[in-house]
């Protein structure tokens, strides 16, 4: 049972960037909207609520599908966060290595360990 379990987290957790939060963001926004907009019109053309309800509950049923798995479109950009080095704060290097760069408001800041 537990085998399950853990195969079930692994297919439940997973990643997405900053990039894909926004295309999440725009899916769920456009489908709902449209969905709306669709199922408004096609009740009022039949002048009947049933069809808007549908419409919209189909409309709210893709959104959840397209947006609330981790598919891997969603994290095409993953983050990259620099290495701690290998001392570390406390290694009495003295000052600490120089890592690498980083930019900060279009000024280079040197990254020290």
């Amino acid at each position: 049972m537990e085998a399950i379990q853990d195969q079930f987290q692994a297919v439940v957790d997973g990643f997405i960037d900053f990039q894909g939060q926004k295309l999440a963001e725009q899916i769920t926004t456009y489908t709902l909207t449209v969905s709306a907009i669709v199922g408004f019109l096609a009740g009022f053309v039949s002048q009947n609520i049933v069809y808007t309800l549908y419409i919209c509950l189909a409309g709210t049923v893709l959104t959840f599908l397209a947006v609330v798995p981790p598919w891997p479109f969603y994290n095409q950009a993953p983050v990259r966060f620099l290495s701690s080095g290998s001392g570390g704060r406390n290694s009495g290097s003295g000052g600490g290595a120089v890592v690498g760069t980083i930019v900060v408001d279009g000024q280079e800041v040197k990254v020290k360990t």
